[in-house]
């Protein structure tokens, strides 16, 4: 495990990220690489802390992957419509990529690169696999926030309102629509657009807008899978998800050179 602190240009500011990889690595050889993407409130130390994700960095049959744990904060991994400094899109795709390719053995190619991320780490998931599709081969979204861009206001939730519509932008304004998964599967491209592993808590709140989205899935033709497990909004079904959601991203990723 290792930690490295970058200075990234979209953010103006050093960030850090965790990475598992193998001990030995052949020489000559590049590994694919998956970004993991916490939730919102959380750290890019909440993987390796409430998760064993870290054995699927273990060469199985001279295969191995490079773990990367992103810092999001509470970003939505979005350049934010109302803080121009918050680039935070930008920081990951960008600014994280190359950092990575940089010192790492990784594999420089859409076919060796994989995004997952649960709950907020996987509203990006989703959002970046139908917005950004030339980056990743397999995107993987656990009890996302698919619905976050569209919820509407209430004085209950006034205050996560309000960070929602810096994040976002207005209701019905383009940057929130541009951002909208329920806006963007419409005119995502099936053939394009990276495969899609979804999987949601039979008990959680977010179950319904996702069974929503996963039905568009479907109705547009997309690649995908989707699947649930008892459990609610948490790291005990968030873990139950991964070893599934592994198997189905090792089997769509290229391990060659």
């Amino acid at each position: 495990m290792q930690d490295v602190i970058f200075h990234s240009t979209a953010l103006n500011r050093e960030m850090t990220y965790r990475v598992y990889l193998p001990e030995k690595i052949a020489p000559g050889k590049r590994l694919p690489v998956v970004y993991l993407l916490h939730g919102n409130g959380g750290s890019f130390r909440n993987w390796s802390n409430y998760s064993d994700v870290a054995k699927y960095a273990v060469p199985n049959n001279s295969n191995g992957l490079i773990l990367v744990m992103a810092e999001g904060e509470s970003s939505y991994y979005m350049n934010a419509a109302e803080k121009p400094a918050d680039k935070y899109e930008d920081y990951l795709v960008n600014d994280l990529i190359t950092d990575v390719e940089s010192r790492f053995p990784a594999n420089k190619g859409r076919e060796g690169r994989a995004v997952v991320g649960v709950s907020m780490g996987g509203f990006a998931a989703v959002k970046l696999a139908l917005s950004r599709p030339e980056l990743f081969s397999f995107a993987g979204a656990i009890s996302p926030a698919i619905d976050v861009p569209s919820r509407k206001f209430t004085w209950k939730r006034y205050w996560q309102w309000e960070r929602f519509k810096a994040i976002f932008g207005a209701m019905d304004s383009k940057p929130r629509r541009d951002a909208d998964p329920f806006v963007l599967v419409q005119s995502a491209s099936p053939a394009q657009t990276p495969y899609l592993y979804i999987t949601a808590g039979e008990q959680e709140g977010l179950l319904e807008p996702i069974q929503r989205f996963v039905k568009q899935l479907k109705q547009r033709g997309f690649a995908y899978e989707f699947h649930t497990k008892p459990g609610g909004h948490d790291w005990g079904e968030w873990g139950a998800q991964i070893p599934g959601c592994f198997e189905s991203l090792l089997s769509h990723l290229n391990h060659n050179r």
